[in-house]
């Protein structure tokens, strides 16, 4: 029987799709674990019990994690890119 690895990813892992790396690059891998990380440094604070969170707080942490994704994808492709 095999045993599959059954961590629950972060918010950040599922936004930027971690797992799929086809070419197991670890360049990509990298990028995708930082971007990973700042968009759950962003979730973090969003959803901190210790304050409530203002409008212009929650669209502003909307947009940096669309910008966040946005980046990530772009640096993938530029890593990746080939003629």
């Amino acid at each position: 029987m095999q045993v599959t690895d059954t961590k629950t990813m972060t918010f950040g892992e599922r936004l930027v799709g971690m797992p799929f790396n086809p070419s197991n690059d670890d360049k990509v891998a990298k990028a995708k674990r930082l971007c990973a990380d700042l968009a759950d440094l962003l979730m973090e604070h969003y959803n901190r019990p210790d304050q409530e969170m203002t409008e212009l707080e929650g669209r502003l942490i909307n947009h940096a994690i669309g910008e966040i994704l946005n980046a990530q994808m772009n640096v993938v492709k530029v890593l990746t890119l080939k003629y």
